[in-house]
């Protein structure tokens, strides 16, 4: 029985160490670019473009319709002994600048 541990544990062993391989990835140079001659010149300017269409006019919207009148608030009663008096407003002093 101590053989059968033992040789299952080392196919265990060796079956996971397999499995760890590390790959190494090359990443290859970017080209080097020689220097740079003098500009060429410049080219012709190109045709100018069509002019697009002019998009249709949407239709005007229905008017609404005109609101009820609200109701009509009853007379009061007329007063008896009722004084109203009416303070009027201070003097407004002007600005001062």
């Amino acid at each position: 029985m101590n053989h059968l541990l033992t040789i299952s544990v080392l196919l265990a062993v060796l079956g996971l160490s397999a499995c760890e391989r590390t790959n190494t990835v090359y990443v290859p140079a970017e080209p080097v670019a020689g220097p740079a001659g003098p500009a060429g010149p410049q080219g012709a300017t190109g045709n100018m473009g069509e002019t697009g269409f002019q998009g249709a006019t949407g239709m005007p919207g229905a008017t609404g319709m005109q609101g009820d009148q609200g109701n009509k608030g009853a007379t009061g009663t007329a007063g008896e002994t009722t004084t109203v008096i009416v303070v009027p407003p201070p003097p407004a002093t002007p600005p001062a600048y």
